[in-house]
């Protein structure tokens, strides 16, 4: 008999994820109320595949981004890489573990060093991973370049010598010279004109089948993270409230909120037009959600028990997960 195929674990699973802020006050600057950036979420990775993270400024993409690798430390909750508990780990073992996980951030300026030039920006990390050897070094530098279509003359420049689409090139390579498997994309593209967007998005396509990465992508742009995206999660204070297949998702979303962000988003073809859903009011302070779902002081379609009690991300259909009560039983697709 032929063996089973079981299906592979996936490279990243988040479970719970809480990151708070607390706020102080008083004399002794006592706690008196937290920001709630990032509350219980929980999601998988796989190992290749690209994950879109969508949803208005604020929601907490980047913050859950930068939880992930530990930049900022989760409150509670469980990140397992590879299957462990990245969580539990010790400086020594976190130092390590970069090798493994790696950032592109949002502006390509201020994310590099000024006064350092590219060999110095893109060569550190091997530094401060133990490849003391200068010429193994520009080796490395030197071939990284070459991927990331820039050129040897280039080692000697400093950041401000360079176009934004070209210092993003930089951030590209400083994140891959360590051989990474993961990379959080913290809205790589949004500081660059478009057609230097399309660049980048398609080098960074390039980089991921030449090199098997594995993209969690954070943008505010639901053109590109279509474009890119083999799955795609909707944010929405602080929680996920939609998670399927990128196709799926953008022509049948369940959810009332991601119905109404994919209606604003342009169609390239003045012969179509969506129906444009407007939402009333704005978002919620996250130092104080509202009650049951954090969704119905917006939503079209809220009932009693939208006010009462808090929806759960759950399977609606197959591969499709939705936190709503009525989900796929209101509003209506975007085609």
């Amino acid at each position: 008999m032929p063996e089973r195929q079981t299906a592979m674990p996936p490279l990243v699973e988040i479970r719970n994820l809480v990151k708070y802020y607390p706020i102080r006050g008083g004399i002794l600057l006592k706690e008196i109320a937290s920001v709630k950036a990032v509350d219980r979420v929980s999601m998988t990775i796989q190992q290749g595949e690209t994950v879109g993270l969508v949803g208005e400024s604020g929601c907490g993409k980047t913050t859950l981004g930068r939880a992930v690798l530990r930049l900022e430390e989760p409150t509670s909750g469980e990140v397992l890489f590879e299957g462990e508990n990245i969580l539990t780990y010790n400086q020594q073992q976190i130092r390590t573990l970069r090798k493994q996980m790696q950032i592109i951030f949002q502006d390509p300026f201020s994310s590099l060093n000024p006064r350092k030039t590219v060999s110095h920006i893109i060569g550190e990390p091997l530094l401060i991973h133990g490849v003391k050897n200068r010429h193994e070094r520009n080796e490395k530098i030197l071939e990284m370049l070459r991927v990331v279509g820039l050129r040897k003359e280039h080692m000697r420049r400093y950041p401000h010598q360079f176009s934004g689409g070209q210092r993003q090139r930089i951030g590209v390579a400083r994140a891959l010279i360590l051989n990474p498997k993961l990379i959080i994309c913290d809205e790589a593209v949004s500081a660059l004109d478009v057609s230097i967007q399309a660049q980048v998005i398609n080098l960074l396509k390039d980089l991921q089948e030449a090199f098997g990465l594995t993209y969690l992508f954070i943008s505010h742009d639901l053109s590109v993270v279509e474009h890119v995206s083999d799955r795609v999660a909707v944010m929405y204070l602080g929680k996920i409230v939609e998670l399927a297949k990128s196709k799926e998702l953008y022509h049948m979303p369940l959810h009332p909120y991601t119905q109404a962000l994919l209606s604003a988003s342009p169609i390239p073809d003045p012969g179509l037009k969506r129906e444009r859903i407007i939402l009333k009011g704005d978002v919620p302070s996250p130092i104080d959600p509202p009650p049951g779902c954090h969704f119905h002081t917006r939503c079209l379609y809220k009932q009693d028990i939208c006010h009462q009690a808090e929806p759960e991300l759950k399977e609606v259909k197959k591969a499709h997960e939705a936190a709503c009560f009525f989900a796929g039983k209101v509003g209506r697709t975007t085609q």
